[in-house]
């Protein structure tokens, strides 16, 4: 990748961010698109936040991504905040608008939503009408949850969580988008895994080096005509999905929506599509 004086740099905005696999997404896009620009990963303590952002301000940056732990305390310190960041309650991407003339102002989304319902498009006709069940009600199960009551027409979506209260709390907050949809809540154990449609596993159970365990033990719960989505991206294939594919199911890792949020970003910082065949072959 050529860099020289007209480079614009995309940060990443977190701590820490050494595992991250940004880097290796967009670079090879934007060199793959011809976009002068690079993407780098900067640790920024809690306490440096505010600085960190006013820096992008500063030095011209042309967008950022946000991760752990600064998703949520990044929105009050943005120009402006799309509808899906503000429902979901943090953001995980920044545009920065305005030439070099004028202040830039910074608008916050969250690509997490369109990056976790891309791989779910082509199965639109299997999930209307249909349940899912969300495994965890933390920080990525809001983004799941968002997306699946204001995408697709289910007819049940339940919430479990292993702290039953924070799972009806969630069901209680995206009340107002259920529309149709029935939302509840219920303990981990009893998540009806066997008849719902949809299982997402949105807790970090699986993930390397604990990748021998998975979040449902029961695995003749799974079925053909379910599709089992797991946002674990490390391993590829969790135990999850491994168990859900041998007895039928439509597995559906992680890396599909790392990929799909990505891309959503990619296009808001350049106005191009990414080339995500090149991003899938760089990771």
């Amino acid at each position: 990748m050529p860099i020289d004086a007209q480079t614009r740099l995309v940060t990443l905005l977190g701590f820490p961010v050494e595992h991250s696999l940004s880097p290796a997404l967009h670079n090879p896009a934007f060199d793959a698109k011809g976009v002068n620009a690079a993407y780098v990963a900067t640790p920024v303590r809690r306490e440096d936040l505010t600085a960190a952002v006013n820096g992008l301000r500063a030095m011209h940056f042309l967008g950022a991504n946000v991760t752990i732990p600064h998703k949520q305390a990044v929105l009050p310190l943005l120009d402006e905040v799309s509808e899906t960041a503000e429902a979901v309650g943090a953001v995980n991407t920044i545009v920065c608008e305005g030439t070099g003339d004028e202040p830039l102002h910074l608008r916050g989304d969250n690509t997490d939503v369109a990056g976790f319902v891309m791989p779910l498009t082509d199965h639109a006709d299997t999930l209307d009408a249909g349940s899912a069940t969300v495994l965890g009600a933390g920080g990525a199960a809001r983004a799941v949850v968002y997306g699946l009551l204001t995408r697709f027409d289910l007819d049940r979506l339940t919430i479990a969580a292993r702290r039953p209260a924070q799972a009806e709390s969630l069901a209680r907050e995206f009340a107002p988008w259920a529309r149709d949809t029935a939302i509840a809540a219920t303990a981990f154990a009893e998540a009806p895994v066997r008849a719902s449609r949809l299982v997402v596993n949105a807790t970090p159970v699986g993930m390397q080096p604990d990748d021998g365990e998975t979040p449902w033990k029961e695995a003749d719960d799974f079925s053909s005509g379910q599709i089992v989505y797991d946002l674990v991206y490390a391993p590829r294939e969790t135990r999850l999905l491994r168990q859900a594919a041998e007895r039928g199911a439509t597995a559906i890792g992680g890396l599909e929506m790392l990929i799909g949020q990505a891309a959503d970003a990619f296009r808001q910082w350049t106005g191009c599509e990414m080339p995500t065949a090149i991003a899938r072959a760089a990771l």
